[in-house]
């Protein structure tokens, strides 16, 4: 089991808490079955029935519960650090910064630097 900076083991990665709800969902769930399913005082309770819905529900809820714990995932402290969407696009070459100004080999291939520059068709 992985073990958090604290030494103790992470709560995200537990098991106990999926599987407990999974079991307590199934036991209602087996219960109100058998229980529904008798069609009245005088009959016996539909075990059977019961038992089934007990492993389809369990089966189910576990699926369920552990998709969604294993969603819950942070991100990696290097990808708040400007390397990924949080990058300024100013910065970028060819990004928003560099809009209305030549490019380095426009810049270079051109004889007039006081020739005007292009204005941003989308503006």
């Amino acid at each position: 089991m992985a073990n958090s900076s604290t030494g103790g083991p992470q709560k995200r990665n537990s098991v106990k808490a999926p599987l407990i709800f999974s079991a307590v969902l199934a036991l209602i769930a087996g219960v109100a079955t058998m229980i529904f399913a008798t069609g009245g005082a005088e009959q016996e309770l539909r075990l059977d029935l019961g038992l089934i819905a007990v492993g389809i529900t369990f089966i189910a809820s576990l699926l369920v519960s552990s998709l969604l714990l294993m969603t819950e995932k942070p991100n990696p402290e290097h990808l708040s650090q400007g390397s990924g969407i949080h990058r300024s696009s100013a910065n970028i070459p060819g990004g928003a910064g560099s809009v209305g100004r030549p490019s380095p080999s426009q810049a270079a291939d051109s004889e007039d630097p006081e020739a005007p520059r292009p204005t941003d068709p989308t503006a």
